[in-house]
């Protein structure tokens, strides 16, 4: 909890939060029912995606879908309103400006950081809400790191080209870095990264690198 800011980030003692995997729909409801109790947040409005590897980023309040269709971030200005983005190596990104009161949960995979995805919800946290980069809070949950995060020669150019060769390790890639340097472009300085591996540090999260057949952990964010 930071102030009026609730966030947190689930692990495998949780449980699978996912529905779109392969699970019980009452296994998963009874995650999420158990995670109410332990976690101080409103389960019964709580928000989340059907992710897509690309850069919508929807606006959500209290009349919006339960599941929000076909985006990868969400950005909400209410109260009692918690957003979920739910990952298996990806990262989860969780947006926050405690003082205009906005919160922003985001799914930052390898596609929807090439497109930019973590930079196009904080801008849009700044012209839609007038945040102020120096305001926006931005955590960066447990993924693969670049030290397990190992891509295709094709991939590797890309990121060179597009965003730096300092991004790069043979054919090792730094997604953490990439989005903190699109956060810091915008003026957005107050970045906190985990130094946990999903794949190499232990077994504490769900990884898709280790087993395709995984779960989801998730990161999740409200305004109390």
């Amino acid at each position: 909890m930071k102030n009026n800011i609730f966030y947190t980030f689930t692990n495998k003692n949780d449980g699978n939060l996912a529905y779109h995997v392969d699970d019980k729909k009452e296994n998963v409801d009874k995650n999420r029912f158990n995670l109410s109790k332990k976690y101080p947040f409103t389960i019964p409005n709580l928000r989340y995606m059907n992710q897509v590897h690309k850069d919508e980023v929807k606006i959500i309040n209290k009349n919006s879908e339960f599941l929000i269709d076909s985006c990868d971030a969400l950005i909400t200005n209410e109260k009692n309103l918690p957003l979920m983005v739910m990952v298996a190596d990806c990262i989860p990104v969780l947006l926050y400006d405690e003082i205009k009161g906005v919160i922003a949960a985001v799914h930052a995979g390898r596609n929807s950081t090439f497109l930019k995805i973590t930079a196009k919800t904080a801008k849009k946290m700044i012209e839609k809400f007038n945040c102020k980069p120096e305001n926006i809070n931005a955590i960066l949950g447990p993924c693969i790191q670049k030290c397990c995060y190992e891509v295709s020669e094709e991939l590797v150019k890309i990121v060179e080209t597009s965003f730096g060769k300092e991004f790069v390790n043979n054919r090792n890639i730094d997604l953490q870095q990439i989005n903190k340097k699109q956060l810091n472009d915008l003026g957005i300085k107050n970045i906190k990264i985990s130094e946990y591996c999903t794949k190499c540090s232990g077994d504490d999260y769900f990884s898709y690198r280790k087993s395709k057949k995984t779960g989801r952990f998730a990161g999740i964010i409200e305004i109390r």
